[in-house]
């Protein structure tokens, strides 16, 4: 089995942004501090670096149309991903240029849905967020994917409007309602299928996120599986989850906060963590709901391996 050396990302950035006092609304949602309040974006970007992350993710997950709305985006879309980017570049030169910068391209028509994604609309709405994001991105990531055929119109459209070479990473979030059951995709279908059809496409790196951490390891358990059977080893794999109860699949990302289980402390989240990397995971950090405390406890004990 190939070794990977371990990758720490940040967390979620939106309880971060409220907890700094950053402007925040629904339907905005984290988009409202690239808006209007770009430096608190930067300090949240600061804060999961000082906790340790060696990789952060651009808060540019609601610049989309579901969030910001047609007319603003079809205004500002590339500006405001700009905007994103730099506000992550303006961390990594404040306190570690070794940080790398994950360019976060959402589900385009809204998380945990599958059944709203439009095909013929996805060139519209993601084309101006990877120009304005490119130039402050080390690599893409893609994330949040319900469906394996969008994330494979995204990545195409990366080598399409990109001309860089950078690495593509893609999570994939997984249907979290019954966690006894086989993991898959929120759309149904499988992490087999997901696997398989990404390394068709040579990404980098195949992850989960967004749902509760105890799917997950079923999911890199499969994962691994399916690397070694195509002796496809050398890609990593990653975990990030949130601190949600299960999200139903007529869930939706505008009305209003989640509430965030309590026992995942920084002590419980470490401990799926440790399980994620026993199995295989070289990418490990949080989502929604997990904060720079979390990523910070982390650090503190993968370092010191």
């Amino acid at each position: 089995m190939t070794t990977h050396t371990l990758t720490l990302l940040d967390g979620g950035m939106s309880r971060e942004l409220t907890r700094i006092g950053a402007p925040f609304q629904q339907p905005e949602w984290s988009a409202l501090a690239v808006i209007e309040a770009p430096d608190k974006v930067t300090q949240a970007h600061s804060n999961f670096i000082q906790s340790g992350a060696t990789v952060i993710t651009t808060n540019s997950y609601a610049l989309v149309p579901f969030h910001i709305g047609e007319e603003r985006f079809n205004q500002s879309a590339k500006s405001l991903a700009a905007t994103a980017g730099l506000a992550a570049q303006k961390a990594v030169e404040q306190h570690n240029k070794g940080t790398k910068i994950a360019a976060s391209l959402p589900p385009m028509f809204g998380s945990y849905r599958p059944d709203l994604y439009q095909a013929e609309q996805l060139t519209r709405i993601a084309t101006p967020l990877i120009e304005g994001l490119a130039p402050y991105a080390d690599l893409w990531l893609i994330e949040t994917q319900s469906l394996i055929q969008e994330a494979l119109d995204i990545k195409a459209l990366i080598s399409k409007v990109s001309d860089s070479q950078k690495p593509v990473w893609v999570a994939f979030t997984l249907d979290d309602e019954n966690p006894n059951e086989q993991a898959t995709l929120r759309s149904g279908e499988s992490v087999q299928d997901a696997v398989t059809a990404m390394l068709k496409e040579n990404v980098k790196g195949i992850l989960f996120n967004c749902c509760q951490p105890e799917v997950i390891e079923q999911a890199l358990v499969l994962t691994q599986k399916e690397l070694k059977a195509q002796r496809a080893e050398h890609v990593q794999v990653g975990a990030y989850a949130n601190a949600f109860a299960p999200q139903t699949k007529e869930a939706t990302a505008n009305e209003g906060l989640d509430e965030v289980r309590k026992d995942l402390t920084p002590l419980s989240y470490l401990q799926w963590a440790k399980q994620w990397q026993q199995q295989g995971a070289s990418i490990i950090g949080g989502c929604c709901g997990i904060g720079p405390e979390h990523i910070a406890t982390l650090n503190q004990h993968f370092a010191s391996l």
